[in-house]
């Protein structure tokens, strides 16, 4: 993979969409579509299976440095990637969280010892991670989390509740913000600590889904164990570390994402066509403002690449959260009263339903609008700050 540097983006783009073509076959063929945002029940173990040969071939880990197993991709390569892995419609990925989240933080903050750990089985698909950040009564709003972490000699012992923890189920490790300092508040006194979930202090409890499926979790620390060194960073300023893996997350897989999202727009107006709804006036001006939105969404990312400042990743989260939650409600304009009838029992619903159902919780995770809102309002544009209830 060293040849990235000088080969061309245009051969470079031929060689991964041919990859795809060639391996996306045989035993990964019907592995096409599946998996993603309310799919990740979809052929997991497969999905594991398909990763691993994926790491095993060197498109893995695109964005970290070689010296840490990585591929060392420039912005521009890791892009034609992540598009052309969307446009061949290949399997979600299971190992987002520690891939795209938890390496490249260990990298920025970790200790040599975390990275020599940590790092080669993330990259290999043999650990899975999940992400202990929201509580019940924190919401979005990270610096109140009230779980708490003590030192107990040689370990922390962790106790309290996380939330909608995505894949918690079939995690090894979990990366949590805890408050290791008692009586500190808000951003003060958090600590960002690497947790295993197979251990009695950890219990996980699925969420049940508007779409019937159960990605997301509740998982209660009680007394959970983790080793004294697990910490990422310093003890106490986990806020610092934690914000870090947030800047990591709406990268260069948001341009892959757009080219799943320019997909069902395609199939939405050609359902649209097929059943005659286009010639409503109304639902053909919509059609017509989600090409236009999609592309301004596509120029905004490639124009913002790389940018890491405050606001920046914010406004991408607010264009495509409520584009997409927007074409779930046009998708049933479309069809209409089809829309309100599931295709069979117990709830068997369609591809349009599943994106209607679960696109509502597109503006809520991953930040919800109103925080991302407060963020632009506050630390881009200047505004005073929202008043809080006493």
């Amino acid at each position: 993979m060293g040849e990235h540097g000088v080969e061309s983006n245009e051969r470079f783009r031929a060689r991964v969409r041919d990859w795809l073509e060639d391996n996306l076959s045989g035993r990964f063929a019907g592995l096409r579509g599946l998996g993603g945002p309310g799919r990740e029940h979809e052929a997991f173990d497969e999905r594991v299976s398909w990763e691993k040969h994926l790491a095993e071939a060197g498109w893995s880990c695109l964005s970290w440095p070689v010296e840490h197993g990585g591929a060392g991709l420039p912005l521009d390569k890791q892009v034609i990637f992540h598009e052309e892995y969307a446009r061949a419609q290949a399997p979600g990925k299971v190992s987002h969280l520690g891939q795209e989240l938890l390496g490249p933080t260990l990298i920025a903050y970790g200790t040599a010892e975390q990275q020599e750990r940590f790092l080669p089985p993330i990259r290999d698909v043999t650990e899975l991670w999940c992400q202990g950040y929201s509580e019940p009564d924190a919401g979005s709003d990270l610096a109140a989390v009230s779980t708490t972490a003590t030192r107990e000699g040689d370990e922390w012992v962790v106790t309290g509740q996380k939330v909608w923890t995505s894949l918690a189920h079939v995690a090894d490790w979990c990366f949590v913000l805890a408050r290791t300092e008692p009586g500190s508040r808000r951003h003060a006194g958090l600590s960002y600590l690497l947790v295993p979930m197979d251990q009695p202090g950890v219990d996980v409890r699925p969420i049940n889904q508007l779409t019937g499926t159960s990605e997301f979790n509740e998982v209660f620390f009680e007394g959970a164990r983790t080793p004294a060194d697990m910490v990422v960073g310093q003890e106490g300023q986990g806020w610092r570390v934690a914000m870090g893996t947030l800047a990591f997350e709406r990268g260069v897989a948001t341009l892959g994402q757009q080219i799943g999202f320019r997909r069902e727009l395609a199939e939405l107006t050609e359902l649209a066509r097929g059943n005659g709804a286009i010639d409503d006036p109304a639902i053909r001006a919509d059609l017509a403002r989600a090409w236009v939105e999609l592309d301004v969404m596509r120029a905004h990312a490639l124009r913002t690449l790389g940018d890491a400042r405050t606001g920046t990743a914010e406004v991408s989260k607010l264009l495509w959260a409520n584009w997409h939650r927007a074409l779930g409600e046009l998708a049933m304009r479309v069809r209409g009263a089809a829309s309100l009838v599931t295709r069979g029992e117990p709830y068997d619903l369609d591809e349009w339903q599943r994106l209607y159902l679960f696109s509502r919780a597109d503006t809520i995770y991953g930040g919800s609008n109103e925080v991302q809102r407060n963020v632009i309002a506050e630390r881009v544009l200047g505004l005073p700050r929202e008043m809080k209830a006493t």
